[in-house]
């Protein structure tokens, strides 16, 4: 049987290594910061421009202030802060504008393959930069990677756990999940009375959820209760970046949603501040489940 690939491993740094950031939006960066910083490694954090959003936390290190526009520079960025393993953290919701790009030699030589990577989706194009770093010398690792409890375990999380007909919601939830993920889609679903009610498109989980709220209380899945958010890895997921992810909020959404509880994929999932979030699930009564990883995955 073949090992399952999971994202949960931690990573040994060596002595002289130099952890940074690409910061975007939520919890996230502020989360592997703190990891980082808190194996002593000092984190060099690159607050994108307009997207991250937790700036009085991620300002206690050294940082510096990066334009989409401008990530043609960022390689040289990196250099002169001896910058070895780089992570990227938290949600980005624009792509830069390509007649707007600044120019510079280390652009030139990416453009095309930037180009490129855009036809293809978001993951072709956190591959292609990904490998783009990492053939100028910087590792780039996962968030997990990092700070290994950010990764869901397997099994039930929560006081609550799900009944036989959630487990049907899961299953049909995770089946059109990865359908989705296989077209770089989205990663969730949500799926009431064994029946799939709403995908994830462009508006992410949180309007996922709103969605399934709006169904709801316009009546259009009367007389079914409960439901599951599940989230898992896209088929072939590049796993150093964009995993899947719950958080305080997400509770929130499912919660108002009238959901019974939300499935994620364990090890290849994140869980933000983790405390926090398992604690609302247990006091609103909602179940949240690791799964065991489907599908082998690949960097």
């Amino acid at each position: 049987m073949m090992k399952t690939e999971t994202a949960s491993a931690g990573l040994d740094l060596p002595p002289d290594a130099r952890v940074g950031i690409i910061a975007g939006g939520g919890s996230l960066p502020v989360e592997v910061a703190a990891g980082s910083a808190g194996q002593g490694y000092a984190p060099f954090i690159i607050l994108m421009e307009g997207e991250a959003d937790r700036l009085p936390e991620l300002c206690l290190y050294e940082h510096e202030t990066l334009a989409l526009e401008a990530i043609g520079s960022l390689v040289p960025l990196l250099k002169r802060h001896r910058v070895t393993h780089l992570v990227l953290a938290g949600e980005i919701k624009r792509r830069p504008r390509l007649t707007r790009l600044r120019p510079c030699l280390s652009l030139l030589a990416v453009i095309p393959v930037v180009v490129m990577a855009l036809a293809r989706g978001d993951d072709g194009l956190l591959k292609v930069v990904a490998r783009a770093l990492e053939a100028r010398g910087i590792k780039v690792v996962g968030a997990h990677e990092i700070v290994p409890t950010l990764a869901a375990a397997e099994g039930v999380l929560t006081k609550a756990a799900p009944r036989d007909s959630d487990r049907r919601d899961i299953e049909a939830g995770l089946a059109a999940a990865k359908a989705i993920g296989a077209l770089d889609i989205g990663q969730a679903a949500i799926a009431v009375g064994g029946r799939v009610i709403a995908l994830e498109g462009i508006e992410g989980t949180a309007g996922l959820l709103d969605r399934a709220k709006l169904l709801r209380g316009h009546g259009r899945i009367a007389g079914k209760t409960r439901g599951v958010l599940v989230k898992c890895a896209k088929p072939g997921q590049e796993l150093r970046a964009d995993l899947p992810s719950i958080g305080p909020q997400t509770v929130e959404s499912a919660h108002a949603a009238g959901l019974a509880g939300i499935a994620v994929e364990a090890g290849r999932s994140l869980i933000l501040e983790g405390p926090t979030t398992l604690a609302r699930a247990n006091e609103l009564g909602l179940f949240i489940v690791g799964l065991a990883a489907a599908e082998p995955a690949y960097g």
